[in-house]
């Protein structure tokens, strides 16, 4: 297993851990916050991701004190005073962003190392698994600067932890701990925060031993099945594992069952 940087894209750092891509947000001293620079550079890595056959999972975490801490409101204040001249500005970037990330059709583990707040709980959310250090405070935050959420957070949050839960980070703006978020059912599990890495990274591996066609069906499957009507969504389960039946990885894990193996999964 060959762990190593083999891509910078300043403010973002790209790194293949086994057949885990582990993409950093690289602005510790703007508590990550997102720029027009970094979210290119986290929209062209996602796409690497996505594209590499090799690469079975995706983590998103952040370098410094910070997951993110949302939108660069600097910026957004620039944008705000410019005339308008066809030029796209900070909220057309996180737009596209977060259509990357919520089209990501490989599994999402957001590994939370620090101050997680805003558009910074918004790209949690887009996550599969979300896993945060001890260390980690997440709010929601954007009543407190006067800014609506729109990644999101205001849809988003009261499927995740409760309407009440979610109106109350809302619209207090306040931060909690990664453990109330983990008993609010967000956070899968809390870390010590020197052990976040090493942890994701075994679930990471864990992941990676699955058939690559199976983890994007189960992460379809789910998201499209909360939009649907339960009989429709049952209908439709039932169908894609018909369809799958016919599928090498199918018969690969059924082989690999009945002969006691492991199966190599190839994703087709």
């Amino acid at each position: 297993m060959v762990y190593g940087a083999i891509a910078n894209h300043e403010p973002i750092i790209y790194e293949e851990k086994g057949q885990a891509a582990w993409i950093y947000l690289n602005r510790p001293t703007e508590m990550n916050s997102l720029s027009k620079k970094m979210i290119t550079g986290l929209i062209q890595v996602l796409q690497e991701a996505e594209q590499n056959n090799d690469i079975r999972v995706v983590v998103l975490s952040g370098k410094g004190k910070a997951f993110c801490a949302g939108a660069d409101l600097k910026e957004l204040l620039v944008d705000l005073n410019k005339k308008p001249d066809g030029e796209k500005g900070l909220l057309d970037y996180a737009e596209e962003l977060f259509h990357a990330l919520n089209h990501l059709s490989k599994p999402l583990i957001a590994a939370l190392n620090g101050i997680t707040l805003a558009g910074g709980l918004e790209i949690a959310m887009t996550a599969d698994i979300v896993i945060a250090s001890e260390k980690a405070k997440i709010g929601d935050g954007h009543s407190n600067f006067g800014v609506l959420p729109g990644g999101g957070g205001a849809v988003r949050l009261p499927r995740e932890i409760g309407i009440n839960r979610a109106k109350y980070l809302l619209l207090t703006g306040d931060f909690i701990s990664a453990k109330e978020m983990k008993d609010y059912g967000f956070v899968n599990e809390v870390i010590p925060d020197d052990e976040l890495v090493e942890a994701v990274q075994k679930i990471a591996d864990k992941i990676s031993t699955k058939s690559p066609l199976v983890l994007r069906e189960i992460k379809r499957l789910v998201t499209d099945g909360l939009e649907q009507p339960l009989e429709t969504a049952l209908r439709l389960e039932l169908l894609a594992l018909k369809n799958h039946t016919r599928s090498y990885d199918f018969q690969e894990g059924l082989s690999a069952f009945s002969e006691k193996r492991v199966p190599d999964f190839k994703g087709y």
